[in-house]
């Protein structure tokens, strides 16, 4: 049940560099085998998808196969999942196809530790509307989520509750199947952000209750995009805007423009990576992203807490917040130093933990921190042992 880590590092060529890398919440570092899809597809011939000629098959393979994949990484059908530039892109042009909907008496719940790419595409879209926005707060000291927060601005007017299923900034892990019940009790569709957490936890979206999951191939080892998934019966109920030649089939009418063809190759291969993280690699590709997965957990829950101990033990360290349920993701600040005069001190020893607050402006602001936020150190499949030490004499030095 452990990750081979040698065998996993050998894969990222950017660990050749030497620098320990706490930096995936922001994007992972990619593996040689990613690269590789994108280039051959780049390179190799390939037209718009097609059935005539080769190149044209070939690019609607690559679509195919990328929806195949995404599809068994999240648990939903591959026909309902969604391809976009950036999630935000796709938040924003599903939040706006949503608002035809509504009107003046309807509600719709965003909650203030989300990451604002699930904020505020709904304030947007619900203003535009003539809706009203209700916001459900969190605890600033403990940075939990619960369902009773969520259910205390629920009411029969709620049309969308948006929330995040791990929170960028403090690793929170809301109860999203307890919160998507009490959602759907009241008649509300739930759209959650799965950036967070899909890097580092096996996701089952129609388990869960989530009507749209939405997450970015970039934080777990693939290319720079965006994907949101839902149920193929629920997006044939959504009329986006779109051009008057282009399909109107689902999932493509939610697709604006050529599809980048090399960029989802290159999801397929991250999809893969993980799983053929077990050892060894053997069945349908969703039993061993689910197996590979619980490696993950494993592998970086033991890391983790070498990295809080580590930093509970050094004066002038403070950790925001203490989640139950969490990713390997901390937040903390030195007494005494900036959040950026850290993050300086640990670049230059090699260290990547970047400061901020990261767009979940709103969770920052609950916390007292505002913009400047504080240092973030996340950990991934490809961390060690030995760059957990290195963070943590790096800061062990700014409080000697």
């Amino acid at each position: 049940m452990h990750l081979d880590i040698d065998r996993i590092r050998g894969c990222f060529p950017a660990l050749d560099e030497g620098v320990a890398h706490f930096d995936g919440p922001g994007g992972t570092q990619v593996p040689r085998q990613v690269g590789r899809a994108v280039a051959d597809t780049l390179c190799g011939g390939i037209a718009n998808r097609g059935t005539v000629t080769a190149a044209e098959r070939r690019a609607e393979a690559v679509v195919r196969e990328a929806r195949s994949a995404m599809a068994d990484l999240l648990g939903c059908r591959p026909e309902g999942v969604v391809f976009a530039r950036s999630m935000t892109q796709a938040t924003v042009d599903m939040a706006r196809a949503l608002a035809k909907g509504w009107g003046e008496g309807d509600e719709v719940v965003v909650t203030r530790l989300d990451h604002d790419a699930n904020i505020r595409p709904w304030v947007i879209a619900a203003e535009a509307a003539g809706a009203t926005v209700r916001w459900a707060d969190f605890d600033p000291v403990t940075g939990e989520l619960t369902v009773d927060h969520v259910a205390a601005v629920l009411t029969p007017r709620t049309r969308l509750v948006a929330v995040t299923a791990a929170s960028n900034l403090l690793g929170t892990r809301p109860d999203v199947p307890a919160i998507a019940e009490a959602a759907h009790a009241v008649g509300a569709l739930v759209y959650v952000d799965g950036v967070h957490l899909t890097p580092h936890a096996a996701v089952s979206m129609t388990d869960w209750g989530a009507d749209f999951y939405a997450c970015s191939p970039y934080k777990f080892f693939g290319p720079h995009h965006g994907v949101v998934a839902a149920a193929p019966e629920l997006l044939e109920t959504i009329r986006p805007d779109k051009l008057l030649p282009s399909t109107d089939a689902v999932p493509e009418r939610f697709e604006l423009g050529t599809l980048p063809y090399e960029t989802l190759a290159g999801t397929v291969a991250a999809v893969e990576f993980i799983a053929d993280l077990g050892d060894p690699p053997a069945g349908a590709r969703r039993a061993r992203l689910l197996e590979s997965m619980r490696r993950v957990e494993a592998h970086e829950e033991e890391l983790f807490g070498r990295l809080l101990d580590g930093l509970a033990a050094l004066d002038g360290v403070t950790r925001h917040g203490s989640p139950k349920r969490h990713t390997p993701t901390v937040l903390f600040s030195v007494a005494g130093h900036t959040p950026r005069a850290v993050y300086e001190h640990l670049a230059r020893l090699g260290v990547n933990a970047p400061a901020g607050s990261f767009y979940a402006i709103e969770a920052a602001r609950r916390i007292g921190l505002g913009e400047p936020g504080a240092v973030r150190a996340g950990l991934a499949p490809y961390t060690s042992a030995e760059d957990v030490d290195r963070l943590l004499s790096g800061v062990a030095e700014l409080v000697a």
